[in-house]
């Protein structure tokens, strides 16, 4: 088979999964989840078997392990984050109502009148409000689709663990059918780049969630000790999400200031305390962390990741987000590999000349 062929080949199976996952993007996600799972426990798993335990023991132990420690987690989280929510739904309408105040007192007075006599603000409140009730009908009748994504989501928690399970069982022998069907004639470079692209994942997925467990605990404890109202809920989902580099600080440090500019009014250098536990956290995320932990041998450059995320997301929705971190490492990966190959072909270093004879 000539590399023509080949690469005809390999372009439609490619194109084949691509409309795959279009078309199954919305049951994959557990699945995806499972494997995933399955994917980093399984050398926790081939550990366990050195030292003389059956994979399927392994497979046991390592459920039931995580599902303890998922146990003790929400045991623990749980009363804390229902506690901060029942402080926000309690201190909502008091906020709203300071919302309010500030702007009948101090905005109101501060805008021009137009010709009718009338604020312009205020007018522009009161339309607001109208179509705030004219949407209030779709908001109800978009219960049934609330209700279908928390059936969604509870079939995701039970079927991702049994996929888990299942796939984590029969890893090994799943790796070994597919490095049997793999090209022979390209069987050890595949198998190099399946190398490079385990170290980038391990790299960085392990590391990154180290991060987020580190700043998550860091920012919750620094809000909690200012006394920030949700604190904990604000800290945690600042932690969560800075798994994509700089939105965690971003979003969670915009979200603490703006409520620190209501609780804290009064007392700016709270306001200034609540900034600095977030400056504090990306100095260190940027300069320890994120080096230390992840690495820069990764390779997988912030702007690429932020896209990846951004394309798969739009693409194929909640799956994407899931698979968009390994496919953005496999795609690096490769794209190292083709740069390597082409500054080793005559097309970088030029084609020989004849020599003279």
């Amino acid at each position: 088979m000539t590399l023509g062929e080949q690469a005809r080949w390999w372009g439609v199976g490619l194109i084949a999964l691509a409309i795959v996952l279009l078309l199954l993007a919305d049951v994959l996600a557990p699945f995806v989840m499972g494997a995933a799972i399955a994917y980093f426990t399984d050398p926790l798993a081939d550990r366990l078997q050195k030292r003389g335990v059956s994979r399927v023991l392994a497979t046991v132990i390592i459920t039931f392990s995580a599902l303890i420690a998922f146990i003790l987690l929400v045991a623990i989280v749980t009363p804390l984050a229902a506690n901060q929510i029942r402080l926000a739904v309690t201190a909502a309408p008091g906020i709203i109502d300071a919302i309010r105040a500030f702007v009948d007192q101090t905005l109101l007075p501060m805008l021009p009148i137009d010709t009718s006599g009338g604020n312009i603000l205020s007018e522009a409140l009161t339309r607001f409000e109208n179509q705030v009730r004219d949407i209030s009908v779709k908001i109800l009748a978009s219960a049934w689709s609330l209700g279908l994504a928390g059936v969604n989501f509870i079939t995701l928690a039970v079927i991702t663990p049994v996929v888990a399970f299942y796939l984590l069982l029969d890893w090994d022998n799943m790796v070994e059918r597919i490095d049997d069907l793999l090209p022979r004639h390209h069987r050890d470079t595949l198998r190099e780049l399946a190398k490079r692209v385990d170290r980038v994942l391990a790299g960085f997925v392990r590391g990154q969630l180290t991060v987020c467990l580190i700043l998550g605990v860091f920012y919750a404890a620094g809000l909690i000790i200012v006394q920030l109202p949700f604190g904990l809920l604000v800290g945690m989902f600042a932690g969560l999400i800075s798994f994509i580099p700089f939105v965690g600080s971003i979003l969670g440090g915009a979200l603490s200031i703006g409520i620190a500019l209501f609780h804290f009014w009064d007392s700016p250098e709270w306001i200034v305390a609540v900034f600095v536990i977030f400056a504090i956290g990306q100095v260190v995320e940027g300069n320890f962390l994120s080096p230390k932990l992840v690495g820069g041998s990764v390779g997988l450059h912030p702007v690429w990741l932020m896209f990846s995320l951004s394309a798969f997301g739009g693409l194929f929705g909640f799956t994407g987000l899931l698979i968009a971190v390994p496919t953005a490492a496999v795609i690096g990966v490769f794209l190292r590999f083709s740069i390597e190959q082409y500054k080793t072909g005559r097309l970088y270093n030029g084609v020989d000349q004849p020599e003279d004879g």
